[in-house]
């Protein structure tokens, strides 16, 4: 018997243990969206659990990525504008409104990765206590086991706790999906797409297989514009510094392969790089620039960079730190692509094993760079100026603890988005209006690499950039089609080429913030993520100084604003300014009186914010 009661004990033991935690909102993902999504139910007065995998929030702003991925400031605001308020705060508090961290943060907008990690952490207090609860070391796998769903509900989720190894149940009444990878929306259940749609598909630019040169064409031979499973590249942002007192020096790889890298020689040798002006360099410029190099001076190659801006674009952030991205105009620097292409539906035993593939293969580039014989010395000097920063991921040897994950699955919604959605209707003219839109946003049409470099190809595949106009960005790229209590901010719905500009952290966060709201939403009504009635959504995003629709003249805190955003939506702006205290002209009258169907009038006195706040009291 005694065998026998203590295996009912151990049963009893592990079922206590494995009684499930209940809250309003579960989130997964501790990234910026799982953040603000968390701040955002919490103000509605809900509680929240954000489940994370690493032992760190804040996704890549807090590794790297401080340089805001952003065209238009101000196009997006409500909680990401409180995140750029604070970053900025710390830099005039700390060293002083006039002082070289102050103007290098730029309004908040540049910053350091372990400012990021305060400023999200204050954001998180200032929720207030009980209300949000961070879990770190939170495993899920996206696999349907580890879902229970009551028909086309979420009822819990299962998550692994990787410090104990034990499993956790998780209920709650609203689940969001906040990972980049899309994991939780796909083991709900919800469809989705990776790769690349061709250009017929949608009548989209950029689309399918493209080779540009850098930065908007033209397209060069080989461009077929045709459909693939093609996962655009991933790497680390990373932190460099040529601060001496601060910098430590790039490592050897142990597993450490120079005929990766070799190509960077000639490269380097010939100034070949992917700009478009490198197509005026004809065979005899290109040896009047080797012989340059080769005499000890610096490249003069039209559109070419030197030293470590030749293999990492880097743009400086405090304290003598920079964000060092991928360097576009060349053939090899920190992407990696074609090996990520399994990353967006693979398990964590493969993705981490593909990070740590990315690091040392991002720690061997730059260790060529600086070392390799076969370059330059000049070149190896100048790159030898640079190191990771110290003080930074002192847990990670100063190295970033996150992969870059630029795209995983694009989970299906309500709304598909698309190219058409972020491009003006008309030269000079607005993208599409969307009625149900929960912030606007701005950046172009972008996507990395997808392919190593190709002999006599002019730039990598999958390369673009395609400008855009500020944009509105409807609630149902992130609503599903069926499942009643999920919401998926970051990995929205979208063709290849729409999602690349919905995929910036600006936009990201104001997903979250929006998908935080109407989680509460959905729980105060009693209906599913689809029910909810958007006019409420956006009443809430805009008392908390949410932009839906962008005008250059009009800010958040304006007496007017909740009022012109509304009617902005429905088509009372189409231009790019309010122009409130201006006198109402004729032309825009008959607007006017049309969309407001009541007689309005210009008789050259009333300006358009008196108009604005008789037509706002009908309650249109």
């Amino acid at each position: 018997m005694k065998p026998l009661l203590h295996i009912l004990f151990l049963l009893l033991a592990f079922t206590a243990g494995a009684r499930p935690h209940t809250y309003d909102v579960v989130i997964v993902g501790g990234t910026p969206a799982g953040i603000t999504a968390a701040v955002a139910a919490a103000r509605e007065g809900k509680n929240s659990v954000i489940l994370e995998r690493s032992d760190h929030v804040g996704g890549l702003p807090v590794n790297g990525l401080g340089a805001t991925d952003i065209a238009t400031r101000g196009a997006t605001a409500g909680l990401f504008a409180r995140f750029v308020a604070l970053n900025k705060a710390h830099y005039t508090e700390k060293y002083g409104a006039d002082s070289q961290q102050a103007r290098d943060c730029s309004d908040g907008y540049h910053f350091e990765p372990s400012v990021a990690a305060e400023t999200f952490a204050r954001m998180l207090a200032e929720a207030g206590p009980g209300r949000i609860t961070v879990l770190t070391g939170r495993q899920f796998d996206a696999e349907a086991r580890y879902v229970e769903k009551r028909g086309d509900r979420i009822i819990s989720i299962r998550i692994l706790d990787r410090t104990t190894g034990r499993e956790e149940q998780y209920r709650g009444a609203v689940f969001i999906d906040a990972t980049y990878e899309g994991d939780l929306g796909a083991a709900a259940g919800v469809p989705f797409r990776t790769g690349r749609e061709g250009a017929a598909e949608y009548g989209e630019p950029c689309a399918g297989k493209i080779y540009r040169w850098w930065k908007h064409g033209p397209d060069a031979e080989g461009t077929t514009y045709e459909g693939d499973d093609a996962i655009q590249a991933y790497n680390y942002r990373l932190c460099l510094t040529d601060a001496p007192q601060n910098r430590l020096a790039i490592p050897r790889p142990e597993n450490y392969d120079r005929e990766e890298y070799v190509s960077l020689v000639g490269d380097v040798l010939d100034g070949r790089n992917t700009d478009a002006r490198y197509r005026t360099a004809d065979s005899a410029a290109i040896a009047r620039n080797r012989r340059r190099i080769e005499a000890g001076e610096r490249t003069s190659a039209p559109g070419d960079v030197w030293g470590m801006a030749k293999v990492t674009s880097m743009t400086r952030l405090p304290n003598a730190k920079t964000d060092a991205n991928n360097q576009h105009l060349a053939l090899i620097s920190t992407d990696l692509p074609e090996e990520n292409w399994p990353w967006p539906t693979a398990g964590w035993a493969w993705r981490d094993r593909f990070a740590e593939r990315l690091r040392d293969y991002t720690l061997g580039l730059l260790w060529f760079a600086q070392h390799d014989e076969a370059l330059p010395a000049h070149f190896r000097e100048a790159c030898l100026r640079w190191g990771l920063a110290a003080d930074e991921y002192r847990d990670n040897d100063g190295f970033p603890r996150q992969v870059y994950v630029r795209e995983g699955r694009r989970l299906e919604g309500c709304h598909f988005f698309t190219a058409k959605d972020a491009l003006p209707e008309a030269e000079g003219k607005r993208p599409p209006l969307h009625r149900s839109s929960v912030t606007a946003s701005h950046y172009a049409l972008d996507s990395h690499a997808v392919r190593k470099r190709e002999p006599g190809r002019i730039h990598l595949d999958g390369f673009f950039s395609h400008p855009t106009a500020v944009y509105t960005v409807p609630y149902g790229v992130m609503v599903p089609r069926r499942v009643e209590n999920l919401l998926f901010p970051t990995a929205v719905s979208g063709s290849h080429v729409g999602f690349s500009t919905l995929r910036m952290e600006p936009c990201w966060m104001a997903l979250g913030e929006a998908a935080g709201t109407a989680a509460a939403l959905a729980i105060d009504s009693r209906r599913n993520v689809r029910e909810i009635t958007v006019d409420s959504l956006q009443e809430r995003l805009l008392r908390h100084g949410a932009v839906l629709v962008y005008l250059r003249d009009l800010k958040p805190g304006d007496p007017d604003y909740a009022a012109v955003q509304r009617l902005a939506l429905r088509g009372f702006f189409p231009e790019w300014e309010a122009g409130l205290d201006r006198p109402l002209d004729e032309p825009t009258a008959r607007l006017w009186s049309s969309l407001a169907r009541r007689k309005i009038t210009a008789d050259g006195t009333a300006t358009r914010r008196e108009w604005i706040r008789r037509i706002a009291m009908t309650n249109f």
